[in-house]
């Protein structure tokens, strides 16, 4: 018998697979929001424990499977930057700067004479902490009323001084957020109204009353 060689096949093309169909989904573009309950962002407002501070952003997380919108707030001062769940800006007492009227009433409170109740300092200090993280501002000027001592009385302790200046710091802070000038100006007028409260021009006279008004304890 002959042996025939057989020809060798031609190499099989892989067979081309259809390009694969890639579908476009448009979606809606989302407008970032700028607006919630009546608190707009980059508006300045006032957080109770920490003073005044500006709203960055309101931005959208998703915690343990729920979403939450947030207040992305910055407090430039203290280079501090917090997110308060928008639902609970009540509960932490955030509130919009105050106005003008409510300013001006502030600033006469400092010219009335220094209040000061019959307790242990502990617990006055106690008080004053609370009124300077209330976010009234007639509270907290109240405190720096109370605590201010002019050169002609004698200076204040070392928590006594803590206290002052940090009511002093929200107060000249919020001033200047509200009349849109320095904290510098603003602690310039706060000085002035204190200045004309009684007590705080002149030494008075031999026989004339130094001493605040000191309050007794409510039973």
């Amino acid at each position: 018998m002959t042996n025939k060689k057989t020809a060798p096949r031609p190499a099989q093309r892989p067979a081309q697979r259809p390009a694969p169909v890639v579908v476009v989904v448009e979606r809606p573009v989302v407008k970032p929001t700028t607006q919630r309950h009546g608190f707009k962002v980059n508006e300045f407002i006032v957080y109770p424990a920490h003073g005044v501070g500006q709203i960055l952003a309101i931005e959208e997380q998703e915690v343990a499977g729920y979403k939450l919108e947030l207040f992305v707030i910055n407090f430039i001062k203290d280079k501090m930057t917090l997110r308060v769940p928008v639902s609970k800006i009540a509960t932490v007492g955030m509130r919009k700067l105050a106005e003008g009227t409510l300013v001006k009433r502030a600033l006469e409170t400092l010219k009335g004479r220094a209040r000061v109740k019959r307790t242990m300092w502990s617990r006055r200090a106690q008080e004053y902490e609370a009124k300077i993280n209330s976010g009234d501002i007639v509270a907290i000027a109240e405190v720096v009323r109370d605590l201010f001592r002019s050169d002609t009385q004698p200076e204040q302790s070392y928590s006594e001084r803590q206290l002052y200046e940090a009511a002093l710091d929200r107060l000249s802070r919020e001033i200047s957020a509200v009349q849109r000038c320095t904290e510098t100006e603003a602690i310039k007028e706060i000085e002035a109204a204190l200045a004309k409260g009684p007590r705080r021009g002149p030494k008075p006279a031999e026989g004339e009353a130094e001493e605040p008004v000191v309050e007794e304890e409510a039973a």
